[in-house]
């Protein structure tokens, strides 16, 4: 990855954890994950290697950890990675397709990265999931919703950041 491009997923980085960090003072066990959204930006503007993007997965899955209150944050070192590449993968498969194609892949992103999360939490951290949730399904019923929203918040957000943010890089390379 080239100087400018460490920089832009940087910078789209320190947004989402400043974002994230803001959103902690919202009361409540779980909080809109913004920090997909905008790795998910970085990734679509750049459009790293492979092994770049799962790079970028872990830091904004160490970023989600270290700046959360949900209900087992270790879960993000591996949903991250995996939203991360979810997104890389749609993206570049829908790439000059289809001009919400940014939405598209931070959607589907939002949605792995969030999917995977809910997964992991509950084979990690059952019992305490069965002292606030009647069942495994409830807890499931309550989280999916906000998993659904975030993602598509989240690709509302990537979409109308992506066309100045291209702009800007494009003037960048002039």
């Amino acid at each position: 990855m080239k100087s400018q491009d460490i920089a832009v997923v940087g910078i789209l980085l320190a947004i989402g954890a400043i974002v994230r960090y803001l959103s902690l003072v919202i009361p409540g066990p779980i909080v809109s994950n913004l920090v997909i959204a905008f790795y998910c930006l970085a990734i679509i503007l750049v459009i790293p290697a492979f092994t770049e993007v799962i790079g970028i997965g872990i830091v904004a899955g160490i970023v989600c950890a270290l700046l959360s209150h949900s209900i087992f944050p270790p879960a993000n070192l591996i949903s991250e990675p995996i939203g991360a590449v979810t997104c890389l993968i749609t993206y570049k498969t829908l790439m000059g397709r289809f001009s919400i194609s940014p939405a598209i892949s931070t959607l589907l992103g939002t949605l792995a990265s969030g999917t995977s999360f809910v997964v992991v939490a509950m084979l990690m951290v059952a019992p305490t999931i069965l002292t606030k949730y009647d069942t495994m399904g409830a807890f499931v019923i309550a989280i999916i919703p906000i998993v659904g929203l975030t993602a598509i918040a989240n690709s509302i957000i990537a979409q109308i950041l992506y066309v100045p943010a291209s702009k800007v890089l494009a003037r960048g390379k002039a």
